[in-house]
């Protein structure tokens, strides 16, 4: 049976930030469908509010797959911001989900502030990435703590593409903080379904977001944790490979362990 897959970014990222990784992905499941989202305040929905709760970006999510003629459930793929999505789409609507994949993710419930956005990054996410007006020197910044595994010749000319990215579709300052207050106030729930199959996937070289974050859902939710040892937060981009057999390999686990369910 055919799956549909739904990959959700992170914080001010849009869905050209995937970049190769969607289309090397519908290689490996032809008989599927790849769908990537844009949460508003980011790419085509620039010009919109970012939401301050996670409970509405979930609800824009949903009504974009119903207006594309999409149906459930989403085999749902999702990094950092995102994942809070999924998280709160499995507890709003577990019925539309049949699998989700976690990507260095956190909440405030199960791990400290310092935690969730390491404070070697602060000044440098402020000063270069938040409050810059300079869209290649913001670009440069994200993909320098965000990546750990390309070269230097590779981040800075896809530094210079995501500049033109920015400049096409820009993020507002106002978007970017309301999407970072709603990471902040996040608090994710005591327990998830039990009737979808998740699994907590983490970069263990992630310096945005501690590597704890992911250990501590794993263990707060008894989910299987798959962790690659020297890739970044930006996962899809560091290790595509890598990770397109993870999913795979969790979704298989998952079909022996819960027959039927995905």
């Amino acid at each position: 049976m055919a799956r549909t897959w739904v990959l959700l970014r992170g914080l001010v990222r849009e869905k050209r930030h995937w970049e190769g990784f969607p289309a090397h992905f519908q290689a490996a499941v032809p008989q599927d469908s790849v769908i990537t989202l844009d949460l508003p305040g980011n790419g085509e929905f620039c010009q919109e509010n970012s939401p301050t709760r996670i409970a509405d970006m979930v609800a824009h999510a949903r009504g974009q797959l119903q207006k594309q003629g999409h149906q459930g459930p989403y085999h749902v793929v999702a990094l950092s911001l995102g994942a809070m999505v999924a998280v709160q789409w499995l507890c709003q609507a577990p019925h539309e989900v049949a699998f989700a994949a976690l990507i260095n993710t956190s909440a405030s419930r199960y791990s400290p502030f310092w935690q969730r956005l390491r404070p070697a990054n602060y000044r440098r996410l402020l000063k270069d990435a938040v409050f810059s007006r300079n869209a290649l020197q913001k670009e440069s910044a994200i993909l320098e703590i965000t990546s750990n595994m390309r070269s230097q010749d590779y981040l800075r000319a896809l530094a210079d593409k995501w500049r033109d990215y920015a400049v096409s579709q820009p993020v507002s300052l106002g978007n970017s903080l309301r999407q970072l207050l709603a990471a902040i106030r996040f608090r994710a729930p005591a327990a998830l379904p039990s009737s979808v199959p998740v699994v907590i996937i983490n970069g263990g070289g992630d310096r945005l977001v501690g590597p704890s974050c992911s250990r501590s859902l794993a263990v707060a939710w008894q989910l299987p944790l798959k962790v690659h040892t020297e890739a970044g937060h930006d996962l899809p981009l560091d290790a595509p490979q890598w990770l397109i057999n993870t999913l795979l390999e969790s979704v298989a686990d998952a079909a022996q362990s819960l027959p039927g369910s995905v």
